[in-house]
């Protein structure tokens, strides 16, 4: 991943790992999966579980430990009422953020000359 994606993904990165807590609650191991899947192969577990403390100091999330087949018990995470509010103003602002962009993506001057 290239040093410009990795900027633009660790400003939305909570966002993303709150919405997929949104569809259903999850341990770390579990949403480093579900964000593979959905295309983001190169994010480290580490990262995710430091995210994971972030949103869970800020309320952001319910944690309850389920034991494991191996080892000690999981930290499963749900999103709570405060965590879904940050969901809906990450979309909120995600939607004007994209609209903005693409609109200066698209303006004629910004637009590549065929002539090159």
């Amino acid at each position: 991943m290239g040093k410009q994606m990795t900027e633009m993904l660790k400003g939305t990165l909570e966002g993303i790992v709150l919405a997929l807590l949104g569809e259903q609650p999850a341990y770390g191991y579990d949403i480093t999966a579900r964000l593979r899947d959905h295309g983001f192969t190169d994010i480290a577990e580490g990262t995710i579980y430091a995210l994971l403390v972030r949103i869970e100091q800020r309320g952001l999330v319910d944690v309850e430990k389920v034991p494991s087949e191996k080892g000690p018990p999981r930290k499963v995470y749900s999103l709570n009422t405060q965590g879904t509010a940050e969901l809906a103003e990450f979309w909120k602002t995600w939607s004007f953020l994209s609209q903005r962009i693409e609109e200066v993506r698209t303006t004629p001057a910004n637009t590549p000359s065929k002539e090159n």
